[in-house]
Parts: C-alpha cells; structure tokens; sequence
C-alpha cells in the first residue's frame, strides 16, 4: 500500500504484511511539554532545523535513563517540524533487516524522513544491527539526503559491555586501540553523529512536572503540598521518580 505523504504525517513498518501503516492518531505533544531537558531539545531541535531545511544533519542517539523524554522528545519534533514536510516512520529493532527496502520506498520523495527507532539495544549474537550500520553509512551507495535515524537506547553503545570485550585492547605509542570486539560495537554508535545524553531527574524537576500537569487547577498551597506528598508516594511505590511516572500520576488523578 502506498502512503499519500502530503496527508499522513507518519506511519509504522508492519514487517509481516510488509507494509507501511499510516498513523491515525497522533500524540500532540509539544516541546513545551517537556520539561527538565532544555539541553537536549535545544540540540535536536537545531539538528532537525538543518535537516528539514535541506541543509547537511547527524544521525541521533537519544540515550539514557528511561522514562526522561527520549520518546517524546521525537514526538514533540514531528509536530514542530510537520508543516516543513517532516515525517515519522517508526520501525522496530527486530524489523531492521527491512530498512534497506524502506529506504528504497521514500528516498526520492520531496519530503524529509525521520526513521525513529525506539528502545534500541542489541544482545550478543542479534545481527540486526548490521542493516542498521549500512544505512547509517557504510553501503556502497551513500545515504538517501532526505532520510535520517533517530534512536533512543538505554544504552550508550546500543551493544552489551563486558569486561572480557576489552581483553585484546592495547596501548600503541600512547595511542589507545580497542581489540576487534569492542571496535565492532563501538561502530554502530559512532555512525550516530549526534549523541544525547538523559538523566534521571532530581524530586524538584519531578515536582516541577507534577505542578505542570495539574496547572490547569486552582490549588491553595495546602493543596499543592498534599499533591507533592502523594506524587511523592506514587513515585517512591514505583521505586522512580522520572516525568514518565508523574504523568502516570497525573492520569490517575485526573
């Protein structure tokens, strides 16, 4: 099935049907939503600027602790940048060996592409990952210009770390040179130009984003305070206190 891009602003590879599916409804969340991560917005934000402006941008890595905005932070960027022909095509870890064909599919439209791939990690022995590095760059054929990849990962490398990858690694004329291994996952992340760091938030930036979902509300400071104490609980039940889990507050509230 092919997408009219001019009225779907995003879609998700469905491997088995080997499809692209429009998506109906979208999360409207805006960069203003997002709180405590201004270094990083700030960042991608300039990076997608340049793309959609026809002008050269990085791969990006959003890496970090979970619940802090990765995710959104994509979201919020098709929203911001879908009137200057900005386009999502959300694409799963396991579905990667697709990629090349995808790519195929959209590289000589008008439009500029985001593929997002969420949660990315690889475990030792998955290849998945090789189809992956050749979009990136390392195929024969250069990337298409309209096309770039953003991810998000709780891991900075993408790959596991061992103690024992590090066993052929040595030190050359007071130059460090990692063994085949490590060189092998090193790779894949540093096709990411782009690397952004997540955080997990102090309980001021937790209550921060608390007070902003319920700012709609009146609340007298008593009131507040009694918020604070049972976001606090809700969190501390959680065993985290990220912007994930005050949202998750705040829907149970509402």
């Amino acid at each position: 099935m092919s997408i009219d891009w001019l009225s779907n602003q995003a879609a998700i590879w469905r491997a088995k049907r080997a499809v692209l599916r429009p998506v109906s409804c979208l999360d409207n969340i805006s960069l203003d939503d997002l709180l405590g991560i201004d270094r990083q917005k700030a960042a991608v934000v300039e990076n997608t600027q340049r793309f959609v402006s026809g002008k050269k941008a990085n791969n990006v890595l959003l890496w970090g602790a979970r619940g802090t905005g990765k995710s959104s932070l994509i979201k919020a960027l098709l929203n911001q940048f879908v009137a200057d022909g900005l386009r999502v095509i959300e694409v799963d870890k396991d579905d990667l060996g697709d990629l090349p064909e995808i790519v195929d599919e959209i590289r000589d439209l008008t439009q500029r592409f985001i593929i997002f791939c969420d949660d990315l990690s690889f475990e030792s022995g998955e290849g998945g990952y090789k189809h992956l590095k050749s979009v990136l760059e390392g195929s024969i054929e250069l990337p298409p210009e309209n096309v770039l990849i953003y991810a998000t990962s709780n891991r900075r490398h993408l790959m596991p770390e061992h103690s024992s990858d590090n066993a052929g690694t040595q030190i050359v004329n007071g130059e460090l040179h990692h063994g085949d291994l490590v060189e092998e996952k090193l790779s894949l992340a540093d096709r990411f130009g782009l690397w952004l760091s997540f955080y997990p938030i102090t309980w001021d930036e937790y209550f921060s984003v608390v007070d902003y979902l319920f700012s709609a509300r009146q609340m007298a400071a008593a009131e507040k305070e009694a918020l604070h104490k049972d976001a606090r609980q809700f969190a501390l039940d959680r065993a985290s206190h990220s912007a994930r889990v005050a949202k998750q507050f705040w829907l149970a509230r509402s």
